[in-house]
C-alpha cells in the first residue's frame, strides 16, 4: 500500500477546508497524531496521511459522538 503525504495546505485544498481550521479545530480532535498525521524525524513539520483520512471521512459517526450535545 502506498501512502500519500500531504502538508496542511495540500490537505485543505483536497477537503475544501481552510488550513487554519485544520490546524486549530480538526488536528488532535478529529485528526489524530500517529493515525492521520505524523511528525517526521520528531520535528515540527506535520504530514497528513491521505489514505487514512479518506477512509475515516466516509465512516458514519458513532452514536456516542452524536449524543454528546444532547443532555
Amino acid at each position: 500500500m502506498t501512502t500519500t503525504y500531504l502538508t496542511t495546505s495540500e490537505l485543505a485544498e483536497r477537503i475544501k477546508y481552510d488550513a487554519r481550521t485544520i490546524r486549530n479545530q480538526l488536528k488532535d480532535s478529529v485528526l489524530l497524531e500517529g493515525v492521520h498525521y505524523i511528525r517526521p524525524f520528531g520535528g515540527r513539520k506535520i504530514l497528513y496521511l491521505w489514505e487514512k483520512i479518506e477512509v475515516d471521512m466516509f465512516k458514519a459517526p458513532a452514536i456516542n459522538s452524536l449524543m454528546m450535545g444532547i443532555r
